[in-house]
């Protein structure tokens, strides 16, 4: 039986949190600049004992979607996150195309995912 998991934003640190049982067992990690309407993702983290679970998936798809609600930009350095918007395309708009960053994401046919 997996635990209750929330994901949260914490400005304080700038992540994501994933919280279980008042823990965080994994993190999206982002800078905002100054007076920019642009976030750059740099790397995603899960604790090894909570690996396989999807927290990083929640994680991601609460991060972007929080972009989207803000109206910002992304730029991306993080190889996860790339991955998870060439599956799920309708978040590629919010790559900024002037500033993408070095974790691509890759011109593929969304990964068929198990039910």
């Amino acid at each position: 039986m997996n635990p209750e998991m929330n994901v949260q934003k914490n400005s304080n640190s700038g992540s994501y949190e994933a919280m279980v049982d008042g823990r965080v067992v994994g993190m999206i990690v982002y800078h905002v600049s100054r007076g920019d309407q642009r976030v750059t993702l740099s790397h995603t983290i899960v604790e090894p004992e909570f690996r396989g679970r999807g927290i990083a998936t929640r994680l991601v798809k609460h991060a972007l979607d929080d972009l989207r609600a803000q109206d910002l930009k992304l730029t991306n350095y993080c190889p996860f996150v790339a991955d998870y918007i060439a599956d799920h395309p309708q978040y590629k708009e919010l790559v900024d195309s002037r500033f993408p960053g070095h974790a691509t994401v890759p011109d593929r046919a969304p990964r068929e995912r198990p039910n």
